[in-house]
C-alpha cells in the first residue's frame, strides 16, 4: 500500500503543478506516445532478459505492489519453527527430524508456521542444511563455507529483476526522445498548416520526452530500488538461519542458537528477546 501512496504523490505533484500552472491536462493525454514509449521498452526488456528473469520480474514486482512479506511477524515463526526442530534434535537425535525435514508438508512441527511453509527459499534452505546435518559428517567449517555459496547464488539471483528493471528505468528517457523525434517528424510534414496545428504536433512530441523521463524517475526507477532492498531482506532471513544452524552444530543450546538467529536480523524487524521468548513458551 505505501507503494500506491509513493506513486499517488508523484502523479498529483506533477499534475497538480501543471494544472496550477494553467496547463490543459487533456493536452498530456497522448496514448501514441505511451504506445511508442511503453512498447518500446517492453520489447528491449524482453529481448535483454532470458524469459525466467522476465517472469521473475513480473513475479516480483507483483509481490512488491502487495506489501513486505519478510517482517517481524515472520521472523518471530522462523525462530519459533528453528527452535522445535533443535529442540527435538537435542532430545531425540538428528535422526528424530529426519522425517520432519524430508517431508515437511506432513511434519506437526513445519505445519504450525504457514508463513513459512509457504516461503519455498527458506523452507529449502532449511530442510536442505538439516538433512545435510542428519545425515552427513560435514564440519561446521565446511558447512558454513556450503551455505556461504549458496547464499551468495541465491542473492544473485534475488537481485535479477531490480537489475532488469533498472535497465529499463535507464532506457526509458532515450525512447522518450524516440517518440519526441517521432513527433518532430510528423511536424515538419504539417510545416504548411495552420499555426496551432502545429503547436499541437510540437506539444505532442514534447509529452513523449516528458513520460519517457516521469516513468523512469517517478515509477520504474523507485520500483527497482524497491526490489533490490527486498531481494536484501530475503537473504538477510537465510543468513539468520545460517547463523542458528551453525550455531546449534557447534553444540549451543537451542534457545541461544536462535538467539545467534535472532541478532542477524534487522533492527526494524528484529522481535525483541523477550517477544521471542513469550512467543516460544507460547508455543
Amino acid at each position: 500500500m505505501i507503494k500506491f501512496v509513493g506513486f499517488v504523490i508523484v502523479i498529483a505533484s506533477v499534475l497538480g503543478g501543471y494544472v496550477l500552472s494553467h496547463g490543459e491536462l487533456l493536452t498530456l493525454w497522448q496514448p501514441f506516445e505511451l504506445l511508442i514509449i511503453g512498447g518500446s521498452a517492453l520489447g528491449a526488456f524482453i529481448v535483454a532478459n532470458p524469459l525466467h528473469v522476465v517472469k521473475e520480474v513480473f513475479k516480483a514486482v507483483y509481490h512488491s505492489l502487495l506489501g513486505r512479506r519478510y517482517g517481524q511477524a515472520l521472523y518471530m515463526d522462523l525462530l519459533s519453527l528453528l527452535y522445535e526442530l533443535f529442540n527435538k534434535a537435542r532430545r531425540n537425535g538428528l535422526m528424530s527430524i529426519e522425517e520432519d525435514v524430508e517431508d515437511p508438508a506432513d511434519s506437526d512441527i513445519f505445519e504450525r508456521y504457514p508463513r513459512i511453509t509457504h516461503e519455498p527459499l527458506l523452507l529449502e534452505f532449511i530442510c536442505d542444511y538439516l538433512r545435510i546435518i542428519s545425515s552427513g559428517n560435514l564440519s561446521a567449517f565446511e558447512l558454513e563455507t556450503l551455505m556461504d555459496q549458496d547464499i551468495e547464488t541465491s542473492f544473485q539471483e534475488a537481485e535479477h529483476p531490480a537489475h532488469a528493471l533498472s535497465r529499463v528505468a535507464d532506457a526509458l528517457p532515450g525512447f522518450g526522445i524516440v517518440a519526441a523525434v517521432m513527433g518532430i517528424v510528423i511536424t515538419m510534414k504539417s510545416l504548411g498548416g495552420p499555426p496551432g496545428e502545429l503547436g499541437l504536433h510540437v506539444a505532442a512530441a514534447l509529452v513523449g520526452t516528458f513520460l519517457g523521463i516521469l516513468l523512469a524517475y517517478g515509477f520504474v526507477g523507485p520500483l527497482s530500488n524497491a526490489l533490490e532492498q527486498e531481494a536484501k531482506e530475503r537473504i538477510k532471513a537465510l543468513e539468520c538461519i545460517k547463523t542458528a544452524i551453525l550455531a546449534m552444530v557447534n553444540g549451543i543450546p537451542p534457545q541461544l542458537a536462535v538467539e545467534f538467529g535472532r541478532k542477524t536480523i534487522y533492527s526494524s524487524e528484529r522481535p525483541s528477546f523477550n517477544a521471542l521468548e513469550d512467543h516460544l513458551r507460547g508455543r
